[in-house]
């Protein structure tokens, strides 16, 4: 109970310093185990992305084998077929033919129908209860070329307005920390093979802005107590050490908080009422808002440190702290209010006139 206290008066002294050499270790190992995923793995890339046709059927009770017996006249027995939870899940490609009618807006090929007719007679349902979708690869590539051209511009306009609004060394450790999320999101969803999809990229998006919010808090908290390098009293580590304090209980409270709708999505909108595409949404921002959590403390902020340490200008962190301190004092002694100087008792107060 007295940590807590101690927590949300933001009275704690964890010596973050100590800890960036081990957690930055670790954090090294998770980030190569995840990009040697995408390397010999890969990513399970959906169907907007490969293209392709998908079918989706209510069945129990049916097995894979069953499924491939039914599709191998056809000669896509290698489909990927997916049963469990009340729900038949076909995918495969289609030929050449059907991938450029799918991109002037057509659909001619007979292996949908055939498949169609296929999964119904093996599941005993109406062709109308099969969900039919198809797609062609060009959708897929427009996204991720219009993805990685937003990742572009982002990284630009946010390292410029860092290094104006506060440090260079802090732009360069808020987008290695936000290079950090995004590798290790995608590396677990190659390592354990979750379908890709637009939603999935939308939610890479959406981390970096979790992740970006948390880093500026701290560090915009170790503009605020630069000021105590004044006179030599802390060093540029303990500045940044002391801010990590102060804001660490803010950081856990937004990601509390950001982390609950995310599970309850995932929990209420894909586990009970089936909604594959929260599922698809929600899985990647859990997993984002939790490493980004993780990277403001201890990948940005070590970062920016390393290298204001070794690149920093020392004369002018010590004059820059001069004037800040001198500022913090000028601030505080204005807002400080004027003291009531207590009258003489040996002189009598003043004789009030009476009123007629």
């Amino acid at each position: 109970m007295n940590l807590l206290k101690r927590m949300y008066r933001n009275e704690t002294s964890v010596p973050f310093a100590k800890l960036w050499k081990p957690v930055g270790i670790c954090s090294a190992l998770i980030l190569i185990i995840s990009v040697g995923s995408l390397g010999f793995r890969g990513l399970n890339l959906g169907l907007e992305f490969e293209g392709g046709g998908a079918w989706e059927v209510p069945a129990t009770g049916i097995e894979a084998e069953e499924v491939r017996d039914a599709l191998r006249p056809l000669g896509i027995a290698d489909a990927r077929i997916q049963t469990g939870g009340g729900v038949l899940r076909v995918r495969t490609e289609l030929s050449k033919v059907a991938q450029s009618d799918l991109q002037q807006g057509e659909s001619s090929d007979p292996i949908v129908a055939q498949v169609t007719t296929a999964l119904a007679e093996l599941t005993g349902q109406n062709e109308s209860a099969i969900s039919v979708s198809t797609a062609g690869p060009s959708w897929g590539e427009e996204i991720t070329n219009k993805a990685i051209n937003a990742l572009i511009v982002f990284f630009i306009v946010i390292a410029l307005y860092i290094t104006i609004r506060l440090r260079w060394e802090m732009a360069v450790g808020a987008l290695l920390a936000v290079a950090h999320d995004i590798l290790i999101t995608v590396g677990i969803y190659a390592l354990f093979q979750f379908e890709v999809t637009p939603p999935t990229v939308i939610a890479f998006l959406t981390i970096m802005g979790y992740s970006l919010y948390d880093t500026l808090v701290v560090f915009d908290k170790v503009r605020d107590n630069e000021h105590l390098l004044a006179n030599a009293k802390l060093t540029y580590t303990g500045v940044v050490e002391r801010a990590l304090n102060q804001v660490f209980m803010r950081s856990v409270n937004t990601s509390i908080t950001s982390i609950l709708p995310v599970v309850s999505v995932l929990v209420v909108g894909s586990g009970i009422m089936g909604a594959v595409t929260l599922k698809e949404f929600a899985l990647a921002l859990l997993i984002g808002l939790v490493i980004g959590t993780f990277s403001s403390l201890f990948v940005a902020s070590p970062i920016a440190t390393m290298l204001r340490n070794r690149f920093g200008d020392s004369e002018a962190d010590s004059s820059r702290s001069y004037r800040l301190s001198e500022a913090v004092r000028k601030r505080s002694k204005g807002n400080q209010p004027a003291l009531k100087v207590p009258a003489n008792p040996a002189i009598p107060p003043r004789p009030r006139k009476r009123r007629r």
